[in-house]
């Protein structure tokens, strides 16, 4: 029996479209080893997070580790230098907004903006102007007039909120994603 004309216009059909499907699948399984080159590396990812034990910092006291390729300040804070960050008037900043990346971009610089714990705070050790790392002010080496963080190469000065008072630099020592896993440990990233 010869075929008909619908039936070898759907057999033909089918062979396109098998032809078709078996071509692209090829065509994906032969551009995946490309496209996967483009994921970071297991060594990238593992920067991606850091924890953080603190029982080892004493108030008053500030440890700087590696974050991302970056400095990371974080901060014991004294009851004194809680109060001092409070005190001040996000009006009279020069950069009102909290540069928090955990919270909405609108978010202004006070105190309970910039540190979720207020005895613990955590910024990047990056200097807004041009990227140089702020040496901390503590009371045995006083740095600035705001007893936070002093970038020598421009003069730009932190106060103890991490929050810009003088100095050329734009915008508050932002302060990264992070989370409490416990009293004792921070997640960061």
């Amino acid at each position: 029996m010869a075929a008909t004309t619908s039936d070898a216009g759907t057999r033909r059909d089918f062979l396109y479209v098998a032809a078709g499907s078996v071509g692209a699948v090829g065509a994906v399984a032969a551009a995946w080893p490309f496209i996967d080159q483009m994921n970071p590396s297991t060594g990238a990812l593992a920067l991606g997070s850091t924890e953080i034990d603190l029982t080892a910092i004493q108030p008053g006291q500030q440890i700087v580790y590696k974050w991302r390729g970056q400095p990371l300040f974080v901060r014991r804070r004294t009851p004194a230098e809680i109060e001092s960050a409070k005190a001040v008037d996000v009006n009279s900043l020069p950069d009102p907004l909290a540069r928090n990346a955990n919270l909405p971009d609108t978010a202004l610089a006070n105190d309970a903006d910039r540190a979720t714990k207020p005895e613990w705070l955590i910024v990047k050790g990056v200097c807004t102007h041009l990227g140089c790392t702020p040496a901390v002010s503590t009371p045995q080496i006083p740095e600035g007039e705001y007893g936070g963080w002093l970038c020598h190469c421009h003069g730009s000065e932190y106060d103890t909120s991490g929050r810009i008072r003088k100095g050329p630099a734009p915008e508050n020592l932002a302060v990264p994603p992070y989370t409490f896993m416990t009293d004792t440990r921070v997640k960061v990233g």
